[in-house]
């Protein structure tokens, strides 16, 4: 499309600012459209560390999206002097994790701790995305990050990960536990990150990374660099 020039004294528009709430308030309308329980898609922590008890889980896939340590975390994970890591779904590719069923009535009161914990700023773009498991398809959402976003880090050069490995931490702990406990867990689930376990390797003091040998592992794709 063509760029109109810009008429002298005239400033870009700038994106109007985007509001939690207002984001909590819009998917909220959305669900309560269903009158059905609530699916989430975890791919990262909240494989291993849910909001609260939940009714069901199933192993699940998305299209279209590939898991990635691609999103700065100035409060969870790192802070705004120290900025960490976390993960968030980036468009392209597919992703291996859990689908987590919340029963209709603890859906209002889950939500809001839920996007306290994942919103603290309003930077995840959230999606009703389709999950694929062996028992159906499910409508679920998903905290994805456009690649157009100042959050979106792209692929840093080694010596800022080790950096960041070494001393990012925030109000949930360091990005190294995070990542590291995320790939223990995917690997108890039988899926092998290779992205991530490149990162990995990286970190101070790090170990081969193994899959546990019960676990028939189930391997990702690799986007070692941001994808177009």
């Amino acid at each position: 499309p063509r760029i109109r020039a810009l008429n002298p004294g005239q400033t870009p528009t700038q994106a109007p600012p985007r509001c939690g709430q207002t984001m909590l308030a819009r998917l909220t309308h959305d669900w309560a459209a269903t009158s059905d329980d609530l699916w989430v898609f975890a791919y990262a922590s909240l494989i291993w560390r849910p909001e609260q008890p939940v009714a069901e889980s199933r192993p699940a896939k998305v299209h279209g999206y590939h898991r990635a340590l691609q999103m700065w975390s100035r409060v969870n994970r790192g802070t705004p002097q120290a900025p960490g890591l976390v993960f968030a779904l980036i468009a392209g590719g597919c992703c291996q994790g859990v689908v987590q069923r919340v029963a209709q009535a603890d859906v209002p009161h889950y939500l809001p701790k839920l996007w306290a914990r994942e919103m603290p700023n309003p930077v995840y773009d959230p999606k009703w995305l389709t999950a694929v498991t062996d028992q159906g398809a499910v409508r679920a959402l998903a905290f994805t990050l456009p690649r157009h976003s100042p959050s979106y880090t792209g692929q840093l050069d080694a010596n800022r990960y080790r950096q960041i490995f070494t001393s990012s931490v925030g109000r949930y702990g360091s990005t190294l536990a995070y990542a590291r406990e995320t790939h223990r867990q995917l690997a108890e689930l039988g899926i092998h990150d290779h992205a991530l376990a490149q990162l990995l390797a990286h970190a101070p003091d790090s170990q081969p990374l193994s899959t546990p040998s019960h676990a028939p592992a189930t391997a990702e794709p690799t986007y070692p660099h941001p994808m177009p």
